[in-house]
């Protein structure tokens, strides 16, 4: 297993020993989840950008000045309302790690839009959706507030049981539902896959930072 740990220049903050770690799973249903059960919903992000894309169609065919103008404020609106989302995200996240002494153990994004497996309208989101943004976001929030933030390799994180550790391409049973055909165990697929990345976190840490 490999790691990255994130460092940011953030001056007269030290970082704070984890008592353990926040898992963060990122896909597109759900933007963003943590082991603790949290769910940043992509549900009204999707439409609102489905939307958009519609609208960016009609302009592009139009092929007119103002049209080309339009276009243009169009992709400035969405470009801010991908950092704000991101923001509240990575605020909510930080926030909730910090209040309980816990780093944060994020998927490494390197490669993120070649892992995912999707229908076709799911990877024009995807494609469009700034992870590394919110990566970022969280980087700096992270190291402003004092919180160690982790990168761990995401490999099987969602066909693995945090509970037993199995690992079954069978225990994920659909998009949102995870069952272990070993232990029983069942429980939401995002909180699932966030519940592994939180224990591999906490063992690359402790092995970073083994005296």
């Amino acid at each position: 297993m490999w790691l990255l740990i994130a460092t940011c220049d953030v001056p007269d903050v030290d970082v704070t020993e984890p008592d353990a770690f926040l898992g963060v799973d990122l896909g597109i249903a759900n933007i963003a989840t943590t082991g603790d059960g949290k769910r940043h919903s992509g549900k009204h992000l999707n439409a609102v950008r489905h939307r958009n894309r519609e609208l960016r169609r009609r302009l592009q065919a139009k092929q007119t000045k103002s049209a080309k103008r339009l276009l243009k404020a169009r992709r400035r609106k969405e470009s801010r309302f991908a950092r704000d989302v991101n923001h509240r995200i990575s605020k909510s996240i930080v926030t909730e790690a910090q209040r309980t002494g816990r780093g944060i153990a994020l998927e490494d994004l390197q490669g993120i839009r070649d892992r995912v497996r999707l229908r076709k309208p799911q990877r024009v989101t995807l494609h469009s959706w700034s992870f590394h943004q919110l990566g970022g976001f969280l980087g700096y929030k992270a190291a402003r507030a004092g919180v160690a933030l982790i990168y761990v390799d995401p490999a099987f994180t969602s066909q693995q049981c945090s509970s037993c550790g199995q690992v079954d391409r069978k225990n994920r049973l659909d998009q949102a539902s995870f069952s272990c055909t070993s232990c029983g165990f069942a429980e939401h697929a995002d909180v699932n896959a966030a519940r592994n990345i939180a224990a591999r976190g906490e063992t690359g840490w402790a092995v970073s930072h083994a005296a």
